[in-house]
């Protein structure tokens, strides 16, 4: 379990990221997720324009991400707990599966990410990720 916080909300994003971490189906991730759930992804290398996805497309992101990496590592670095949010630092790491743009299959791509979650329910209602990808990731996109 975490060894950040015992706190309910801050082991539930634990487990959510090590789910996501295993390229789990979304069927396995659709119970951390509140019915209203929305994942915004601010404005970065992947996404410069940011993204927003609802449950349902969140869902499916997933299923797509399972045909583009061959693997995946989120490190939780720190996790803090107040109310009814979670802020996670994290480090990621993905292994792509298949060439994306001029970056080739077999190539690790790294970020730093701060992830803040908000709970309803005891779900995961959003989240907000700031990622900071490493400078060789996603430059030829």
């Amino acid at each position: 379990m975490s060894p950040f916080s015992d706190h309910p909300h801050v082991r539930t994003a634990v487990r959510y990221h090590e789910a996501v971490a295993r390229l789990a189906a979304p069927e396995e991730l659709e119970p951390f997720l509140h019915p209203d759930f929305v994942h915004t992804q601010l404005p970065n290398a992947l996404f410069p324009a940011g993204a927003a996805r609802d449950r349902a497309e969140t869902l499916a992101a997933s299923r797509q991400a399972r045909t583009l990496l061959a693997e995946q590592r989120y490190e939780v670095i720190s996790a803090v707990a107040s109310g009814d949010q979670v802020a996670l630092e994290v480090k990621w790491s993905g292994t792509l599966a298949v060439p994306f743009g001029d970056v080739p299959a077999g190539h690790v791509l790294r970020a730093h990410i701060a992830a803040l979650l908000d709970f309803r329910d005891g779900k995961i209602v959003a989240q907000r990720n700031y990622d900071c990808y490493e400078g060789q990731a996603l430059a030829a996109r």
